[in-house]
């Protein structure tokens, strides 16, 4: 069974040679860029299966469809830059006898400052991945999107993604500002907030994080993804709230 492996990027230099490696027995790695001003594109080439496009940034659901259209292959496994197959899943994908009636999702193992994290809300985590794009696609969401399921079966995959988002405080910040304005503009006149609501999420979702989902077990990096997740989700409730108010 021949398959795709997309992956959109922007300024992944860190991340994308280790991503890339693994791939090698694959005939078609599509990389679509959305203006990568760093040496990812440069890296990537290096690779005789790599494709390179380019696009500029809708969102992560258009994206990911994007890129599915261009890849050569019906089945089409679709990746994050940041994230690692391990040699388990490679060998489970490359002899599994797919069917184009299921969605095949695969389990990640979510890295912070090198450490794996099993609370937070970062574990367990799966996600569908692996499909025939003649019988489905992503959705169109700006943020958390997701492959269409209906009367699709999903089948679980025992190998694993090495998942390495953040590697510093730097990256929480970044990624902070990305989904706040992501999500306030994709439920901009559809949800309502404010800022006292803006202010319980934001407590809920570290008193969930933290302890009912045992981040305090963790030590350090527990507290600082229980409170990076908070400031998240109170930002992008806060960044709705104002464009609700503009848009009145």
């Amino acid at each position: 069974m021949q398959i795709s492996i997309t992956i959109l990027t922007k300024n992944n230099e860190k991340t994308i040679t280790e991503v890339l490696e693994p791939l090698a027995q694959f005939d078609e790695v599509l990389i679509l860029d959305t203006g990568s001003t760093d040496s990812t594109l440069e890296k990537a080439s290096q690779f005789p299966n790599v494709n390179i496009h380019h696009s500029p940034f809708t969102n992560f659901g258009a994206l990911k469809n994007k890129a599915a259209d261009l890849a050569a292959h019906d089945w089409v496994f679709s990746l994050d830059s940041d994230e690692v197959c391990s040699d388990m899943l490679l060998h489970e994908i490359k002899t599994a006898k797919l069917d184009s009636n299921c969605i095949y999702s695969i389990a990640r193992k979510n890295y912070f400052r090198g450490k794996w994290i099993k609370g937070c809300g970062w574990h367990p985590d799966r996600v569908m991945r692996l499909y025939n794009k003649r019988f489905t696609a992503f959705s169109n969401d700006l943020v958390h999107e997701s492959l269409i399921s209906h009367g699709l079966k999903i089948i679980n995959l025992k190998g694993s993604l090495i998942h390495t988002s953040y590697e510093s405080i730097q990256d929480f910040l970044q990624k902070m500002q990305t989904y706040s304005n992501l999500f306030s503009s994709q439920y901009q006149g559809k949800k309502r907030s404010s800022p006292l609501k803006a202010a319980l999420r934001g407590l809920y979702t570290f008193f969930k994080n933290y302890i009912l989902q045992k981040g305090f077990l963790l030590g350090r990096e527990g507290y600082i993804i229980s409170r990076y997740n908070a400031e998240t989700t109170y930002y992008k409730y806060l960044l709705l709230w104002e464009k609700n108010q503009l848009n009145q």
